[in-house]
C-alpha cells in the first residue's frame, strides 16, 4: 500500500496533491515542530502557509482544487503524517504584514527565519490551508517511505511511490518525556509542552532551577501549589518572571528551566520551602552570586 493508494481510495487524484516533509533547518524549531503539530495546530499550519518561490508557484497552480499532504521528517528515509490540507485562496503579504501575524511572531521565538530581506521577494503568498478529514486518527501514527534523494523536501504525489511503512498505536509527535534529572527546557518551550509532559509535571512537587544564559546566574525556586511544577512554570510562561522581582528586568528568552529535586506530593509546603533554602545555600544562588533575593 502507498500514499497514492490512500488518496485514490478517498477519491483524491494524486496529481492534485503536493507532499511536504517538513525538516526545519532552525534547531529550536526542528525540536518543537512535532509538538506544535500535536498541541498548537494553528502554529504548525502557519509555518507551512508561506513557501519558497518554486513551491509557492506549484501550490498556486492548485489553489481551489488541490491539496497539501503534510508530513514531518521521521528518521532517514521516513516521513510522519500530520494531515491533508486543501489549498484555498492565497493573498500576498509584504514583510511588514507577514511579521504582524501573531503566529509568525510566535514561530520567530523558536528561531524561524521566515520572510526576510534575504528572500529576494517583495511579497509572499499566504495560502488558506484547511485541514481535511483524511485519516485524522492516523495523525502522528502513519509513517511512509520518503524516496531518495533525501534532500528534496517536497514532491508531487503522482510522481512518487511512498510506501506505507507503519501505522503505529501511539503518536510519534510527542516523544517520551526525559527523566526529571535530565530535563532542560527553554522559556519558549514551556508554552508548547506536549500534554503528556504537562500531566507528569503537574504531579510533581519539587525544587527547580532557572539559569539565565545571558547573565550566567541562576535562580532556585519551589513548586508545591496547584498543578505543582507545571502550574508554577506556567506562571513563568505567561509573565516571564512568575512574580519574582529579581527576574522582572531580565529577558525570559534567556531562561533555561530544570529540576533539582522532586519530592512526595504529600510533602508540606513548609518542608518544601526548607529544601528550597538548602538548595540556595548549596548553589550559592543568592545575590550577588545568583539571582535569588533571599
Amino acid at each position: 500500500m502507498t500514499l497514492n493508494d490512500l488518496l485514490k481510495f478517498n477519491g483524491i487524484d494524486p496529481e492534485r496533491v503536493i507532499v511536504l516533509r517538513h525538516t526545519p533547518k532552525e534547531p529550536r524549531l526542528k525540536k518543537v515542530l512535532p509538538w506544535l503539530a500535536a498541541e498548537r495546530p494553528e502554529l504548525f499550519n502557519a509555518y507551512q502557509q508561506t513557501q519558497p518561490e518554486k513551491l509557492e508557484r506549484a501550490m498556486a497552480s492548485l489553489s481551489g482544487n488541490g491539496y497539501v499532504a503534510s508530513f514531518i521528517g521521521h528518521e532517514k528515509g521516513k516521513a510522519l503524517f500530520v494531515g491533508l490540507y486543501s489549498i484555498g485562496e492565497a493573498r500576498p503579504l509584504t514583510k511588514t504584514e507577514y511579521w504582524e501575524i501573531q503566529a509568525c511572531k510566535e514561530l520567530k521565538e523558536f528561531g524561524m527565519r521566515g520572510f526576510t530581506e534575504g528572500d529576494g521577494r517583495k511579497t509572499v503568498l499566504w495560502f488558506d490551508l484547511t485541514l481535511t478529514d483524511f485519516y485524522p486518527s492516523w495523525k502522528g501514527k502513519l509513517i511512509v517511505a520518503w524516496p531518495g534523494p533525501e534532500r528534496p523536501w517536497w514532491r508531487r504525489a503522482h510522481r512518487n511511490e511512498m510506501a506505507v511503512i507503519a501505522i503505529s498505536e501511539e503518536s510519534h509527535l510527542t516523544p517520551k518525556m526525559p527523566a526529571w534529572d535530565s530535563l532542560i527546557l527553554s522559556w519558549q518551550e514551556l508554552s508548547v509542552l506536549p500534554s503528556t509532559w504537562r500531566h507528569v509535571l503537574s504531579q510533581w512537587r519539587g525544587i527547580y532551577y532557572i539559569f539565565d544564559v545571558s547573565v550566567k546566574k541562576g535562580y532556585v525556586g519551589s513548586a508545591y501549589g496547584e498543578s505543582n511544577l507545571y502550574g508554577r512554570w506556567m506562571e513563568y510562561a505567561k509573565t516571564g518572571h512568575g512574580g519574582d522581582k529579581s527576574l522582572q528586568n531580565l529577558d525570559p528568552r534567556n531562561f533555561r528551566f530544570s529540576i533539582l529535586q522532586i519530592v512526595s506530593p504529600d510533602m508540606s509546603p513548609t518542608e518544601v520551602i526548607a529544601l528550597e533554602q538548602s538548595w540556595k545555600e548549596r548553589l550559592h544562588s543568592r545575590k550577588p552570586f545568583g539571582l535569588n533575593e533571599s
